[in-house]
């Protein structure tokens, strides 16, 4: 008879955590690469995701005041990143747009960050791949 093993969720947790915090670390050393940081890059996804979205509301969204927000709008417009625009109803209401430039730095984020997980993943067994793969999802349920 197989005698299962129920994990404790706080062994887990404290086993689990430093992983994520190193993975995440790596990620973002990659992202750096490029020139940008992680907040940047995070900024960039979400007006990509809202196109026309509001400095207030991306505020909200990251949960930061309006005027912090303003320079990390501020630089990645002038990086060519992010641009303003006008609503043609409203010309009281401006929204943000990616920019070309900002969406193809967005594919080089992910592909950069991809190939260096890929990497290190063609490093490990077949079930040990796996393994990973099988957590992927219950992972994603964490959020």
């Amino acid at each position: 008879m197989v005698n299962d093993v129920i994990a404790d969720p706080l062994i887990v947790a404290n086993d689990l955590r430093p992983v994520l915090l190193r993975l995440a670390r790596q990620l973002r050393k990659e992202t750096e690469q490029l020139g940008v940081t992680s907040r940047q890059v995070t900024l960039l996804w979400l007006v990509r995701d809202t196109p026309g979205m509001r400095l207030r509301e991306l505020a909200a969204e990251e949960q930061i005041s309006a005027p912090a927000l303003s320079g990390h709008v501020d630089r990645l417009e002038k990086a060519g990143l992010l641009e303003r625009v006008r609503d043609e109803c409203d010309r009281r209401r401006v929204g943000l747009t990616l920019t070309s430039e900002g969406e193809r730095l967005l594919k080089r984020v992910r592909a950069r960050r991809t190939t260096w997980l890929a990497e290190r993943l063609r490093g490990l067994e077949d079930d040990e791949v796996a393994a990973i793969e099988a957590a992927v999802e219950p992972l994603g349920r964490l959020l």
